[in-house]
C-alpha cells in the first residue's frame, strides 16, 4: 500500500485519499491526485504464469475455486471469455457459463 503524500498547506503526514482527492484531517484542505500516480501504483495485472492481462482475454482456471455460499465449484480447465480487469482484490470481473457473473483473483488463471 503507498503512502498518500504530506499535506501542502500545513506538511501533516496524516492525509487520506477519498476518491479523487486526497484530503487533511488537521488542516481540511483538499487536492486532488494526479493521473501519474495512479498510473504508478502498477496496473498492470497478470495472470499466475506472468502473462499481462487486457481487457477481453480468455483465460483458463488453474485450480479447482469453491463459490462462497454455493455448492457450486469452478473446475480446473474451465475457460472463460472476455474478461473485464477491475481495481480490488479480486482484479477479473467475468461471466462463467452454468455459474454466472463473479470475480476472480488473476493468480488463479492462465492466459489462454
Amino acid at each position: 500500500m503507498t503512502t498518500p503524500p504530506k499535506c501542502p498547506t500545513c506538511s501533516s503526514e496524516y492525509t487520506y485519499e477519498d476518491g479523487e482527492m486526497y484530503v487533511c484531517p488537521e488542516c481540511a484542505h483538499e487536492w486532488p491526485t494526479t493521473a501519474a500516480e495512479k498510473a504508478d501504483t502498477g496496473s498492470v495485472v497478470r495472470d499466475a504464469f506472468g502473462n499481462e492481462l487486457k481487457d477481453g482475454d480468455s483465460v483458463t482456471v488453474i485450480k479447482d475455486l469453491k463459490i462462497k455460499g454455493s455448492s457450486l465449484s469452478v473446475k480446473v480447465g474451465t475457460k472463460v471469455k472476455n474478461i473485464r480487469l477491475i481495481s480490488g482484490d479480486h482484479d477479473i470481473d467475468c461471466k462463467i457459463d452454468g455459474i454466472g457473473a463473479m470475480q476472480l483473483k488473476s493468480g488463479f488463471v492462465k492466459k489462454a
